[in-house]
């Protein structure tokens, strides 16, 4: 998995320093079965990297051990929302929403996940890239 983020949208003044480095590529898990989309992190202590439920709209981390950070994503790949979810909570459907993106809580931030960001996801369809 790799993040594109979009360029800010109006700049206050021209930048003359070279353009961010790519985001180096984070191991994902893909959870592409009914089964393997229903268990998610749940049992785990932690997780290298993340895990993509697809297809999806929504999660809960009920009976998790963690906080999470979860990221839903629409047909194209593009973030429509990021937000940090404590245990035992159930989460709003996002109707948009055709992929998750679960990650321990902070990993988000510093991968630079945003709304309006663009994932690509190697070996996921038209997320290749």
């Amino acid at each position: 998995m790799t993040v594109r983020t979009p360029p800010p949208a109006t700049p206050a003044e021209p930048s003359t320093e070279a353009p961010p480095h790519p985001t180096p590529a984070i191991p994902l898990e893909i959870a592409d079965s009914a089964r393997a989309r229903r268990r998610g992190l749940l049992g785990r202590a932690g997780v290298a990297g993340a895990i993509l439920l697809t297809p999806a709209h929504g999660v809960h981390t009920v009976g998790m051990c963690f906080a999470i950070d979860v990221a839903y994503l629409d047909r194209d790949w593009r973030v429509l929302s990021v937000r940090t979810m404590r245990p035992n909570r159930i989460g709003l459907p996002r109707p948009r929403a055709r992929h998750v993106i679960e990650a321990e809580a902070g990993a988000m931030a510093r991968w630079g996940v945003r709304r309006g960001a663009r994932i690509a996801v190697r070996g996921a369809g038209r997320g290749d890239g």
